[in-house]
């Protein structure tokens, strides 16, 4: 399956996630990404917040 952005073999340092049914979810709650987009723009609280990368596996 083919994301938005690229699944690498090494982690994204300094992310962790722990949403295990992302395509980019890395064992001990790693993110694989090569980069991640949180929206939207005006969020005012981590409620507000959602992850743009997210693809299910």
């Amino acid at each position: 399956m083919s994301g938005r952005v690229e699944k690498q073999s090494h982690s994204l340092s300094g992310v962790k996630c722990v949403v295990n049914s992302c395509h980019y979810y890395g064992h001990g709650d790693t993110c694989m990404a090569s980069g991640i987009e949180i929206q939207p723009r005006n969020a005012r609280s981590t409620q507000d917040t959602d992850c743009a990368t997210f693809i299910p596996k």
